[in-house]
């Protein structure tokens, strides 16, 4: 396990489209999955220690940011022929295990992933309702193992800002977490 860091946030940078299959069995778009108040796109996958030590701690953010109308959606790119435990069958079967409020969706190609220049899992995008990166930072403090319950909740915070103010903090502490699984060639 290599842990990474993605860079700092560039504010305002445009968010990449897509069209990408989900494990609920329709094709989301990035307008699709919008929030009428500014949308979170995650980059997770199933095996990662530092994805499934705040697993649930991104559940229940994802709730409260959809009460403030952001749009979530997650994405997992990672090579499954390299990490079959991040194939398409095994993300349907962690969504539905762990009801996912929001759409997994698989991009297989991984160009979304490269579109986005995703660094690692899990690497949070936080955009403002005119689709301004606001946000890429960490969830909170956990690293490979969930840190104490009362952590400040950093993603949350900074989100419900954009969504009040349509802009993130200056300050913000990047997400860490293993890197993407890239496909060779």
């Amino acid at each position: 396990m290599v842990a990474m860091m993605p860079p700092v946030c560039d504010f305002d940078w445009p968010a990449p489209d897509f069209a990408l299959p989900g494990t609920d069995g329709a094709t989301h778009t990035l307008s699709g999955v919008a929030g009428e108040n500014g949308t979170l796109i995650m980059f997770v996958c199933n095996h990662c220690p530092f994805v499934l030590a705040i697993l649930d701690r991104i559940i229940r953010d994802a709730r409260d940011m959809q009460k403030l109308g952001i749009g979530v959606a997650a994405i997992c790119s990672n090579d499954a022929v390299i990490y079959p435990a991040d194939s398409f069958e095994n993300m349907k079967r962690m969504a539905e295990d762990h009801d996912f409020p929001f759409p997994y969706l698989h991009d297989e190609d991984q160009s979304v992933a490269r579109a986005y220049d995703a660094a690692c899992t899990p690497d949070f995008f936080g955009f403002n309702a005119s689709m301004g990166l606001q946000y890429r930072g960490r969830l909170d403090a956990s690293r490979a193992q969930a840190g104490p319950e009362d952590l400040r909740r950093d993603l949350y915070e900074a989100m419900k800002q954009v969504a009040e103010t349509g802009n993130g903090p200056q300050d913000q502490i990047a997400s860490m977490g293993c890197s993407i699984k890239w496909a060779a060639g």
